[in-house]
Formats: C-alpha cells, sequence, structure tokens
C-alpha cells in the first residue's frame, strides 16, 4: 500500500515539473512562487518536524536547530566555493552562478523526496489512519518539490536535460524510499537531524538566490503575490494534513 501511494507522489512531482517548464515566459513569477514554496516547507514543515523528531539538545540549543544553521552556512560556502573556483579557471557561469550549486541543491531534494517515501512505509507500519494523512501531506507538498527541483536546477544554468533528469530522480526517489522501509528502518531522531539540515540549505537558496531573482528584473507586485500563495499553498497542505 505504501508503493502504491508513492506513486501518486511520484505522478505529482512530474506534474509540478511540468508546470515550471511551461511557464517560463513568466519566469518571476516562477522564482516567486518557487521561493514562497520553499519558505513554506522549510518554515511550515521542516523546521517543526525535525524539532519534534530530532529532540535533543546541545549546550541549551535543539540540535535541529544546530543542524539548521549548519545547512544554511554549508548551502552558503558550497556556493561561494564553487563560483570561485569556476572564475579562478576562467569557466563560464550563468549570471555568476555556478551550475553544480543548482545540481547540489536539486540532489539534497531528491534525497528529501527519499525520506518523504521513509516517512510514508514508516506510517502505514503505525497504522493506516496515520499512512493515509502522511500520505496525502507527501503527495501534496511532492508538487512543490518538483515543481522547485526543477526551478534550482534551471536557475543555476544547468541545460534542459540535466534539469529534466533530477526532476524524474526527484519523482521516482519516494516510491524507492517507501519500497526501502520493507529492509529497514531510520531512526527518529536521525530523520529529525537531517531534516533539520536540509531545511536550513533550503532556506538559503530560497532567501539568498530565488527570491532576489525573482524581484531582480521584475520587481511587481504579481512576483509578491506568487510567493505569498507559496507559502499559504504550503500552510494549507500542513493544516490538512494535521
Amino acid at each position: 500500500m505504501a508503493v502504491l501511494v508513492a506513486l501518486g507522489a511520484f505522478l505529482m512531482t512530474l506534474a509540478g515539473g511540468w508546470t515550471a517548464l511551461r511557464v517560463t515566459d513568466r519566469r518571476h513569477l516562477v522564482l516567486g512562487l518557487a521561493g514562497g514554496l520553499m519558505l513554506g516547507v522549510v518554515g511550515l514543515d521542516l523546521l517543526p518536524e525535525s524539532l519534534e523528531a530530532a529532540g535533543a539538545e546541545v549546550f541549551g540549543v535543539p540540535a535541529a536547530l544546530l543542524l539548521f544553521v549548519a545547512g544554511f552556512l554549508l548551502a552558503h560556502m558550497v556556493e561561494r566555493l564553487l563560483a570561485v573556483r569556476q572564475a579562478a579557471h576562467g569557466a563560464e557561469e550563468s549570471d555568476g552562478r555556478a551550475p553544480q550549486v543548482g545540481l547540489t541543491a536539486a540532489a539534497a531534494m531528491v534525497g528529501h523526496s527519499a525520506m518523504d517515501g521513509v516517512a510514508i512505509g514508516a506510517a502505514f507500519e503505525v497504522g493506516g489512519g496515520m499512512g493515509v494523512a502522511v500520505a496525502l501531506a507527501v503527495v501534496a507538498h511532492d508538487f512543490a518539490d518538483g515543481f522547485n527541483t526543477y526551478t534550482i536546477t534551471s536557475l543555476y544554468g544547468n541545460a534542459r536535460r540535466r534539469a529534466l533528469t533530477m526532476l524524474f530522480a526527484d519523482a521516482a526517489a519516494p516510491v524507492l524510499g517507501a519500497a526501502s522501509t520493507l529492509l529497514f528502518t531510520i531512526p527518529e531522531q536521525l530523520l529529525g537531524g537531517y531534516l533539520g539540515f536540509f531545511g536550513g540549505a533550503l532556506l538559503y537558496l530560497a532567501a539568498a538566490e530565488i527570491l532576489p531573482e525573482a524581484h531582480h528584473d521584475h520587481p511587481a507586485h504579481s512576483t509578491l503575490l506568487c510567493t505569498i500563495a507559496g507559502v499559504a499553498f504550503i500552510w494549507l497542505v500542513v493544516g490538512v494534513a494535521g
């Protein structure tokens, strides 16, 4: 049952990527929406879950928050180091952005989607009601995952073929994650730490790259409204799932 439900996440992820692909003539709106979706996923979904799951504190600070900050800083350092490396070797960049950063971020999205599949499988092991609730949340926000995966990969100057490859990998990840629960179980604290770390990296991309780019050439009210709509959509998904 968990694997069958994960197939719904597969289709929803592809639908999100297809939407990002088709509206390239409204790039600023796409980026505004992507930034809102990413902000909503981090603040309303990933961070609360990580705080609940990780539990432990280090010198009075929740471990999930420390990993959240570490993820943010690592994303910043990786981007800067890759950009400096390309500039030193005279390589071309897309508007000063290193394509490897986009691929790394997309790979993190794939890893997150695999954890979504694991969450579906684990929830069904607890009970059918819990499994359905978690599945609804995952399937709904996988549209945002697919949208963001394609957008991030493309934004950093990667070819369309690479963006589509990462999109399909992100779509397949929940199915593989759900199937993996037949073999092993990830400790809750480890999963919580991962969610916090990934949330920090995702927030960096949203705040430092996606949203500034969305408003750079088109500082329009419509772009801001798309960002707010993205956050509101994730809020709706979390509320319905809860």
